[in-house]
């Protein structure tokens, strides 16, 4: 089971990833509610880190929402 509930904030935390990691596909930015696991599995792979990186990278995006900063 994932560490993060993402639901309704895909949209914003999606561009906030995108612009990150400017070169993951579609495909690797690809979720749907509830597959957070295989959306973290997706990143380590492209990003080549581990998961508690990805974990704490996507929970310090959701916290930040409101703003720009990464």
């Amino acid at each position: 089971m994932a560490e993060i509930e993402i639901n309704k904030s895909w949209d914003k935390l999606k561009i906030k990833v995108k612009r990150k990691y400017r070169d993951l596909s579609e495909e690797d930015l690809a979720y749907t509610a509830g597959q957070e696991e295989d959306l973290i599995k997706r990143l380590m792979k492209a990003i080549q880190k581990d998961r508690t990186y990805v974990v704490f990278m996507l929970k310090k995006m959701l916290l930040n929402m409101d703003n720009n900063r990464l």
